[in-house]
């Protein structure tokens, strides 16, 4: 793996159309957000080249993070780049953590929130449904039959998820007290059908207080 980094650091690699290579520190940069993130787009704030370096040096990312277990994703349409793990191999991505309940709640509002929105042609050409705080504690409500997170709490969680790629936070109402969120096409990859799948087997079995 280190003649590869090297050919792209050294330039023998043709850099970006238009653009100069990455040197190393920037090269380990981008490998660091896309661990870190899991998911980004190209206009995620705070990557700098992280999303350009990845598509065009897929065939480096991709022995990378084969290194590590995972496969990479590129989707064009959504211009994201998104890691996954095999779903019969050992995960080490936020679907693996140690969640608490609240959570893992939060998580599946708003894969349920982002699929409603596909199912009723509400999604954007960007791949992305808009929805608030209000309608993702409903969600947590009639689907999880359980109290949502305070307001405060909620807005943690989902700003620990927006730092994954899942959402974008808006400006909070003051006078209505809810704040807008745009669900991105990464809630799929976060949130996945396998993880999905694993959390109904779980709560069938009963699952655990925590």
């Amino acid at each position: 793996m280190l003649e590869p980094f090297r050919a792209i650091v050294d330039g023998d690699e043709p850099p970006p159309h238009g653009s100069r290579a990455p040197d190393a520190e920037e090269l380990t940069r981008a490998l660091a957000v896309l661990l870190r993130a899991q998911v980004i787009y190209a206009d995620t704030p705070g990557i700098g080249r992280t999303y350009e370096l990845a598509r065009h040096y897929a065939p480096f990312f991709t022995d990378y993070f084969a290194c590590l277990g995972y496969e990479i994703g590129l989707s064009h349409r959504d211009q994201m780049v998104f890691l996954t793990l095999p779903a019969d191999g050992p995960r080490h991505d936020i679907a693996a953590e140690r969640l608490r309940k609240d959570e893992t709640l939060v998580l599946l509002a708003l894969r349920l929130a982002y699929e409603e929105g596909l199912h009723d042609h509400r999604v954007s050409t960007d791949g992305i449904v808009a929805c608030t705080t209000d309608d993702l504690a409903e969600r947590v409500r009639t689907a999880a039959r359980s109290d949502p997170p305070e307001e405060a709490r909620l807005i943690e969680i989902l700003r620990l998820l927006a730092r994954r790629g899942a959402l974008r936070l808006g400006e909070r109402d003051r006078t209505e007290r809810v704040t807008p969120l745009a669900i991105l096409p990464g809630i799929l990859v976060l949130a996945s059908d396998a993880w999905l799948e694993r959390l109904r087997a779980w709560s069938e079995a009963g699952g655990a207080a925590d």
